[in-house]
């Protein structure tokens, strides 16, 4: 035992002494490494990152817990076709049926309605176009876990009274209101001046379009300023996440009950589970993963490639030290692990600057982007274990080779 741990520590300074004498040529060997355990990581981060940067959005968005119904809910997977059929058939969504949603499904913790709009605003001479108006009941400020950074939000006297009040995104806060207090304010929407008396937190953006460039005024007073005849979402909320299917079958029931829907006819209302959107985007991204990561792996092979031909050359300049090693009475099995711990040490401190490197520009991305950037285990020993392979399988040849040097010939080429 004692003279196999001996021959492996003798192995590995040997390595260490043989990278050290070229140092330069060492480095020049490891930047393939470090660029390929660099790519993989970074590009792993970036999809987790990208990942959870969706998901926040959607739970800025939409809330937990939560679907919708609507007269036409993209999901996602929806043809042209498909669109074109749900529009022929689909009927609009009126108050008559947001009351019997609410009275028909008792898991539901919450069930809200909502109506949108956009609209150019004007306030002392300051314009923000396309901003979304959007009509609501009180309770969706539960439903899709609005944080209120300043004042409140619409209470459910206000919206049986229309009421002309007024809750604002952040843009409209920081364009209308900068450096003084909102709340109390009057912003004309539709002609109508509308107090507010809130300002929602700050949601940020989603590839590049803000989530704060709208407001909430109550959905009756939105009836008298567009009309009351206008196609509403119906939202849900579950009490918790083990509820939400079951809230999301009484609410389908319902509904269909209301159309007088029958057997197999096919709904006709779309619906949105936060979950399944959820859901496709982890599908996404998987997928993304599937197609790039064997990609950035190949930086990896070239590396290998690298240190294969460096080991090939250091092989050749040894040549008269491996013949007096084993003139001296090394086997053939310690020459080749020597050469093999020392490519696999090599592709090693590769991988570890590898990841000092990913990990600064990661840093460098979250704080300059949008973009959490998530280095996660899985790539990071993924790509060590790909690194380390390489860097074994590279030295596999130029060991063997080694290995199989006639000592005297290996002599006489000093």
């Amino acid at each position: 035992m004692h003279y196999y741990v001996s021959f492996y520590w003798d192995a590995f300074k040997l390595a260490v002494q043989s990278i050290f004498a070229h140092k330069l040529r060492a480095f020049l060997t490891l930047i393939g490494i470090i660029i390929g355990v660099a790519s993989v990581v970074v590009v792993g981060a970036s999809i987790s990152g990208f990942n959870t940067y969706v998901l926040t959005a959607v739970s800025k968005m939409l809330g937990v817990n939560h679907f919708m119904m609507a007269r036409i809910a993209f999901n996602g997977r929806m043809t042209q076709e498909q669109w074109e059929k749900m529009d022929r058939r689909n009927k609009r969504i009126y108050w008559d049926d947001y009351e019997y949603l609410s009275r028909s499904c008792p898991t539901c913790a919450e069930v809200g309605a909502q109506v949108n709009t956009q609209q150019n605003l004007n306030h002392k001479g300051v314009e923000v176009f396309g901003t979304r108006v959007a009509g609501v009941t009180a309770n969706m400020v539960e439903i899709e876990n609005k944080d209120i950074a300043e004042g409140r939000f619409l209470s459910q006297n206000e919206v049986e009274h229309s009421s002309l009040v007024v809750v604002i995104g952040n843009d409209l806060r920081e364009k209308f209101f900068q450096g003084i207090d909102p709340i109390g304010q009057e912003l004309k929407v539709g002609g109508l001046p509308l107090k507010i008396v809130g300002v929602e937190a700050k949601r940020g953006s989603m590839f590049g379009d803000s989530m704060d460039n709208h407001l909430y005024l109550p959905i009756t007073t939105f009836g008298h300023i567009w009309g009351r005849r206008q196609s509403l979402q119906l939202h849900g909320k579950a009490s918790n996440r083990e509820r939400l299917q079951q809230s999301i079958e009484e609410a389908r029931l319902a509904m269909r009950n209301r159309h007088k829907l029958i057997g197999d006819e096919d709904d006709d209302f779309g619906l949105v589970n936060v979950e399944e959107v959820n859901n496709q985007v982890d599908q996404f991204t998987g997928t993304i993963a599937m197609v790039v990561t064997p990609i950035t792996l190949l930086s990896l092979v070239v590396g290998g490639i690298v240190v294969m031909n460096i080991m090939l050359v250091s092989v050749t300049e040894r040549t008269f030290e491996i013949g007096l090693r084993k003139a001296l009475g090394a086997r053939a099995k310690q020459i080749l692990l020597q050469f093999l711990i020392e490519s696999s040490l090599l592709s090693a401190i590769g991988g570890l600057f590898g990841l000092l490197l990913a990990a600064g520009l990661s840093w460098v991305i979250t704080n300059t982007t949008p973009l959490p950037m998530t280095i996660t285990l899985g790539y990071i020993l993924l790509a060590l274990l790909v690194s380390g392979g390489v860097g074994m399988i590279a030295g596999i040849y130029p060991a063997w080779k080694a290995a199989r040097l006639d000592p005297i010939v290996a002599l006489t080429k000093s």
